[in-house]
């Protein structure tokens, strides 16, 4: 099935771009691509062609891009284990954040954040250390899939920690800020 000139609008924003930016990588005018956008002018063919064909290519490669991004393994914690355990597997692989998971399903997150909260609120390191992970943790991270682009995992990652990436409902990667400070 083709694609219709709606679809411009949708795509561009997907991908986070202003519609000059898209003007200037096709070699229209942003004119051209707002009047098509509102549906003010049906623009010839070829025109077309070409701003369908220069989306497809930032699509393929902002996904190539974000497949380098997300690590094989991802390092969680399951909600009984004691903070101590989290402390552990954060000084060993460097992390900042890990999720918190029930079996396969993610239902939280503890961050270097998340502890210091319960250092400042008086408790006792030692009684901290015991605690089970679901008492202390907090949201868990928001969920992509696999083909998720990348603007919309930056977008996430300006208010969250992470983002998990998930295929056929189990999570097969994460994605940290410092992940897409290893692309540039």
């Amino acid at each position: 099935m083709f694609p219709t000139l709606d679809d411009i609008a949708k795509k561009r924003r997907q991908l986070g771009l202003k519609q000059a930016e898209l003007a200037k990588q096709a070699g229209v005018s942003q004119s051209l691509i707002a009047k098509l956008e509102s549906g003010k002018i049906d623009s010839s063919y070829t025109k077309v062609k070409i701003i369908f064909d220069v989306l497809e290519h930032l699509e393929a490669k902002t996904k190539i891009q974000e497949k380098k991004v997300v690590p094989n393994q991802v390092i969680g914690i399951q909600k009984d284990e004691p903070i101590s355990k989290v402390v552990a597997l954060m000084k060993k692989h460097e992390y900042s954040q890990i999720p918190v998971f029930n079996g396969k399903q993610s239902v939280g997150s503890v961050t270097e954040k998340t502890i210091l909260k319960q250092i400042l609120a008086g408790k006792d390191l030692a009684q901290i250390s015991n605690l089970p992970t679901e008492d202390v943790m907090e949201d868990a991270f928001p969920q992509v899939g696999e083909d998720a682009p990348l603007s919309l995992i930056s977008s996430l990652l300006q208010t969250y920690q992470a983002v998990l990436v998930a295929k056929r409902g189990n999570v097969v990667g994460i994605i940290t800020k410092s992940d897409l400070l290893r692309m540039l």
